[in-house]
């Protein structure tokens, strides 16, 4: 563990960026030979704007990353945050349980507030008006969206107390399981429902990206699947019947304009609360 606490707390640029440009080749071609949906399109065509948010996110954690290093410095002296509080355990434990709580702050709650604030449920509605979900999906988070997620991690460092590589191990982790869950990839059903005991598997999230209430506000975890389980957020519907967008924005030809995703937040829209609405 100590060999994981070393390589996390000093991980070079170069392989942060392998892991994301890596996984996304990864799951684009294990993409075309295990398809979950044979999509009708340019492969090509769909990514680029996908591919334009991923650079936006990647830009603006970036330039705020000093921000959470500063603060898991404080935290880390001043042993300040949740699991700086609890008992003294092994280092392996201690790694978990901070990634499993800042895995609930910088995913899950930040994901459920998004759903429930209808300022923020517009600008993350980008994410969801995809209607070919792929690999590519995972990272088409408008930029308002990015600085919205950064602060929800940042507000998690702060309090979960996270030294910086628990920071770097999360985000790794939160890169490779973004991919994984968004890919159109065909798991086998019963490896896909024991793996969603724990961890998010991609028949869980693909729910969450059903084009109806209440799936849509479902399956809000990133990396874990025990979030949705405790707070009653899990759902599950079989995946052949899952129908991707969503369905008060239906123009798929405007969710795959760059230009039209830049202004989506903008456009006066009133969110269904329950299918009667529909």
């Amino acid at each position: 563990m100590e060999v994981i606490k070393e390589y996390f707390a000093n991980m070079p640029t170069l392989h942060r960026s392998a892991l994301l440009v890596g996984g996304i080749a990864f799951f684009w071609i294990l993409e075309s030979g295990l398809p979950l949906f044979n999509f009708k399109y340019n492969k090509w065509k769909h990514a680029l704007p996908n591919l334009f948010f991923t650079a936006t996110t990647i830009v603006i954690n970036f330039v705020l990353a000093f921000l959470l290093l500063k603060t898991s410095f404080w935290v880390e002296k001043n042993q300040f945050g949740l699991i700086n509080w609890l008992p003294e355990m092994p280092l392996w434990a201690y790694i978990i349980v901070g990634v499993l709580f800042l895995d609930f702050f910088g995913a899950y709650l930040a994901h459920r507030v998004e759903h429930k604030v209808k300022p923020l449920w517009m600008v993350h509605l980008v994410h969801h008006s995809d209607h070919k979900v792929d690999t590519t999906t995972g990272n088409r988070h408008h930029p308002i969206e990015s600085v919205i997620r950064f602060t929800f991690t940042l507000i998690g460092v702060f309090f979960v107390g996270t030294p910086f590589y628990i920071i770097m191990l999360y985000q790794s982790l939160s890169v490779v399981f973004t991919q994984l869950t968004h890919a159109n990839v065909k798991m086998p059903r019963k490896l896909d429902k024991a793996i969603s005991y724990l961890f998010v598997s991609p028949d869980m999230h693909k729910v969450h990206h059903h084009n109806l209430l209440p799936y849509t506000d479902s399956n809000y975890g990133n990396i874990f699947s025990i979030w949705d389980r405790l707070l009653g957020t899990y759902m599950e519907l079989d995946r052949d019947k899952i129908v991707y967008g969503v369905d008060t924005f239906p123009d798929e030809e405007k969710n795959s304009n760059l230009v039209e995703l830049l202004k989506q937040p903008f456009q006066g829209y009133r969110k269904p609360t329950n299918l009667e609405e529909l």
